[in-house]
Parts: structure tokens; C-alpha cells; sequence
């Protein structure tokens, strides 16, 4: 029957072998439930039937169970496609109920090999122990060393040298100069010849974040005046020893290009490998003509996942050190000559951009605002608001007290849609009902998610449903292999971006007509990217 639930729809399509694995996990916890229930019921001595009657039990359950399941198998390429069509993308046919079958088999039955290896070890132990001790201890610590060893062997050998493995293979990459870039000519871009910070330095993903954005030539041909070319400074993982050093030498090569001089200065916290995305950057340069800068520092070759898993921690003092080193700056300037201070951070970079600041140590001297995108579940302002929403308002869009400091979108309501109005300072979750790293729940394998109740999110199958287990593994397969177009899941549109910024920053001369015809703009280059 889990198996069966298993492949039933939840927050984003599932590839093939995605769908076998979470169908195999399923089953294998199906039957880990069946074998537990089944000893407990001999271990209390309940009467059991006759080995006639528990034959016939037997086969008529089985049965059962076997048409269920065959009919969900059948089921499950139209579930898939329900998402697709809900999330404008095209019907898929990969869904193909033998190969799931398969996959799922094959899981199972390397579950079952690893649970025959644990049961062999735990033998081995209680007879060694036997000799010395009684039979119900020599079981118990039997059982004790058992499990000790093998979480020895899995997460103190095998994960940590994954993990070392990972981390130096995504250095290396790092490390690689692209042959499609070359060091800027350009003495006001980090990496140049003039710069604080070398060419090698940046690193992989800084390289492109310098010298990939809008010029203030691009920026002057749409909005029609003159614009400056945006300020970008970037700091990589091997620039300097330390956090501390990182940040302040960020701090000095920013100051080096007059970044404190533009109008807004935006503190940008990348995801796990150091990306910055270019729909967030490049919409809030284009809405303030180029008079902008921005700061950001690396603190991890690994993606975001195996970033929070293996470096969370490193990640968040990377995070403050930059924070506490340009604001200490920024806010020993006069009023009137520094620039409005904003923060933004996507998925990971949500949560440590979150954890960067200590709101007592700003409550004098506010910054200005910090725009969060896709914040993953594990974020404690965005958990903790959701909590305490205002009554009536949905968990996957709440309204907090209002809306006067915190606000929430996504691509259907903007942050205009708050009652109270919106303080000097101000927060801004953009996050859509269909992200699974928002909302991933680890309690979702006991009890349901709030988001799953209705009204539901507009993006969210009305064939989801919960079930204990299965929902969480599903959930665990959209945030491994989970697919999206832009506008869903965790793909954040560059339209909503620009929608964000508009309101949390208000920048100057920008019509409703002028707002939309910059929507269109980066749809079109998005759309023109894909067919390329």
C-alpha cells in the first residue's frame, strides 16, 4: 500500500528514476512496518488463526493489494502530467510503470541486503557476548554494537569521504578558468589589473557574477537616459584565509570602486557553490539605472545541499563577517551621503543572509530592507512568522501582523497586497507554493503540513494527499530531482523578481507601463536563453 501511495503527485513532476526510488524506499518501510507489527503481535501472545485461514488471509489481501497497486502504477503518468499541466509544461511519457517497478525492486532489494548484513553482525556480536553474559544482555548490547558500527562505517567513513571527495572535485572546478571569459580591462571590475582581488581569485561562479551583467550602455538603451554600469564586487573561497579577511578585503576593494557613493548598496549572500542569480541581480540594476553596487562573498565550492549538510555553520560566519564588516562601515557615514543598505539571498543564501545580523545590534541604525527568495523550511525568521500568521492567512502565503515590517508574494500576489502600510524597515519573502525547499517539512512523515490544508496554493496539485512516510519521501524527492519551469518550484522568474523590488525599494521614475514592458524584457531574454 505504500508503494502504492508512493506514486501519487506531489509538489513538482518526478523523473523516472526519481519516482522508482522514493516507490522502492516505500515499499521497503511498507514491509519494515509489516515484519514489526507482526513480531510485536507474537511477542504479546495474541492469538493467531489457523495456518488454513492465514493462508486464505493471506492470498486475498495480497491480492488486493496487488490490483491497488497495479492500478496506481497505471495512474501515475497521468498523476505526473496533472503537474506539468498545472505548471505550463509540456506532457511528459517517462512515467512507465514496469521500469518503476524495477527500480523499485532493485531498492528494495538492497535494503533487504543491508538489513541481512546488520542481522549477521548483530548474530555474530550476541554470540560473542553469550559466553560471558545472559542471553536477553548479550542481545541487547548485541544490538547496540550492531548499530554503532554500522553508523560508524556509513556516516563516519563512506559520508565523510564523500563529502571530502565532493568537496575537493568542486574546488578543482572552482579553480578552472572559463575559456569563454577573460580577465576585465575595466579598472572599476574586481579582477582586473588594478583590482584588490586577482583574476584567479574570484573564482568559477565570481568570474561570470563581475563580468557578466548589465553595462550602463544596455541599461541606457531601454530605459532611454544615460546609466552608469553597475558595481559588482566579489570575493572567492582562496582570496583570503579567513571570513574576517574575506570581508574585509570585499570591504576595501568596494570602497576602491566608489561603491559607497551609488544609491543603493545591496549585500548579496550566494548559494552553496558561490551563485548569485541573474534574474534577482540584473532586475534591481536595470530598476536603478545602473546606481547601484554590490558586495557578495563565497564560502563554499559544494552545492547547496551538501553545503548545509557539511559547512552550515561556516557558511553563517561567512555570511556575518561580511555583513557585521560593511555595515559597521556603512553606518559610521553621514545620513545623507551613504546609500539605502538592502540584503538578498536565494534558497541557502535566504538562510544565511537571514543569520547574518543580530536585529539588537541595528535596532539604532536600521538598514533598509533584505529581499529572501525560495527560503529553504530550516529558516527561523521565515518559520517563526509562518507560525504566528495573521488568522485566516494561508501557511504558504501568510499575512504577518499586517504586513507593517515582514511581507509575503509569490507569482500570483504581489507585496502591495498587505492592509498596514510597509514601515522604512522592511523583509520580503518571494517563495511559491510548489517549492519544496521552502516547504519541506521533516515532520510531514507523522502529520500533515499545514500548506497541504486548504485553500490550497494555486501551483499545488488538488490530487496531493497526505500519507505518513510516503509524503516525506516524496517531499525528499522534489528537493533532489524535482523538475520546474520558471515561475514554480524553486525556480524563481525574473517578472517576480522585478515585481519584488519594485515594492520593497521603491526606485524612482518607474510607471506601471514602464514595470510591465521590464517584465516582458526579461521574459523575452529567458525565452530567447531556452531556445538557444
Amino acid at each position: 500500500m505504500l508503494f502504492a501511495f508512493s506514486l501519487t503527485p506531489s509538489l513538482l513532476p518526478r523523473p523516472l528514476v526519481a519516482q522508482g526510488i522514493v516507490s522502492g524506499l516505500s515499499f521497503t518501510v511498507g514491509y519494515a512496518l509489516g515484519v514489526t507489527s507482526h513480531w510485536l503481535w507474537a511477542y504479546l501472545h495474541i492469538p493467531e488463526p489457523s495456518p488454513r485461514l492465514e493462508r486464505h488471509i493471506k492470498w486475498v489481501v495480497a491480492s488486493v493489494c496487488f490490483i491497488v497497486a497495479w492500478f496506481f502504477l497505471w495512474q501515475a503518468s497521468e498523476w505526473q502530467n496533472s503537474i506539468r499541466t498545472l505548471m505550463e509544461m509540456a506532457p511528459a511519457n517517462d512515467t512507465r510503470p514496469f521500469s518503476i517497478a524495477l527500480i523499485a525492486l532493485a531498492v528494495f532489494s538492497f535494503a533487504m541486503l543491508i538489513a541481512h548484513l546488520f542481522k549477521l553482525t548483530f548474530r555474530l556480536l550476541s554470540r560473542k557476548m553469550a559466553r560471558f553474559l545472559t542471553r536477553r544482555v548479550s542481545s541487547l548490547l548485541g544490538t547496540m554494537a550492531a548499530i554503532a558500527l554500522f553508523w560508524l562505517v556509513i556516516e563516519g567513513v563512506i559520508f565523510s569521504l564523500a563529502l571530502k571527495v565532493a568537496d575537493r572535485s568542486y574546488q578543482q572546478v572552482d579553480e578552472l578558468i572559463q575559456d569563454d571569459l577573460s580577465p576585465p580591462s575595466d579598472p572599476m571590475t574586481p579582477g582586473s589589473a588594478e583590482s584588490l582581488v586577482s583574476w584567479e581569485a574570484l573564482g568559477s561562479r565570481g568570474r561570470r557574477f563581475v563580468t557578466q551583467g548589465p553595462a550602463g550602455e544596455e541599461i541606457g538603451d531601454f530605459t532611454g537616459e544615460e546609466a552608469p554600469d553597475p558595481l559588482r564586487v566579489y570575493i572567492g573561497l582562496n582570496a583570503a584565509e579567513t571570513p574576517q579577511a574575506r570581508a574585509r578585503l570585499a570591504l576595501e576593494e568596494l570602497k576602491r570602486v566608489g561603491g559607497f557613493e551609488r544609491s543603493v548598496l545591496l549585500i548579496a549572500t550566494p548559494t552553496g557553490r558561490g551563485w548569485i542569480d541573474p534574474a534577482a541581480q540584473d532586475t534591481v540594476e536595470y530598476l536603478h539605472r545602473g546606481d547601484i553596487a554590490t558586495i557578495a562573498a563565497q564560502y563554499s565550492y559544494l552545492p547547496s545541499h551538501l553545503s548545509l549538510i557539511a559547512e552550515g555553520e561556516y557558511g553563517v560566519e561567512n555570511a556575518r563577517a561580511l555583513f557585521s564588516t560593511v555595515y559597521e562601515y556603512w553606518a559610521s557615514l553621514p545620513n545623507d551621503e551613504r546609500p539605502r543598505l538592502y540584503l538578498f539571498g536565494l534558497s541557502l543564501g535566504a538562510l544565511n543572509s537571514d543569520l547574518s545580523f543580530d536585529l539588537y545590534d541595528i535596532i539604532e541604525d536600521p538598514f533598509h530592507g533584505a529581499l529572501w527568495s525560495g527560503p529553504p523550511y530550516r529558516s527561523e525568521t521565515w518559520r517563526s512568522v509562518t507560525a504566528d500568521r495573521d488568522i485566516g492567512t494561508p501557511a504558504w502565503l501568510p499575512t504577518f501582523r499586517g504586513g507593517s515590517v515582514v511581507r509575503f508574494m509569490n507569482q500570483y500576489q504581489g507585496l502591495d497586497a498587505a492592509e498596514s502600510e510597509w514601515g522604512d524597515f522592511r523583509i520580503a519573502f518571494l517563495q511559491y507554493a510548489s517549492d519544496p525547499i521552502t516547504f519541506f517539512d521533516p515532520a510531514a512523515f507523522w502529520r500533515e503540513p499545514d500548506w497541504m490544508r486548504e485553500p490550497r496554493g494555486p501551483d499545488v496539485s488538488s490530487d496531493l494527499r497526505w500519507y505518513p512516510v510516503v509524503t516525506m519521501l516524496q517531499l525528499l524527492a522534489d528537493l533532489a530531482a524535482g523538475q520546474a519551469p520558471a515561475g514554480y518550484g524553486h525556480e524563481i522568474a525574473a517578472e517576480h523578481y522585478v515585481d519584488a523590488w519594485v515594492a520593497l525599494t521603491e526606485p524612482e521614475g518607474w510607471s506601471d507601463s514602464d514595470v510591465a514592458r521590464l517584465r516582458e524584457h526579461f521574459i523575452q531574454l529567458r525565452e530567447e536563453r531556452q531556445a538557444k
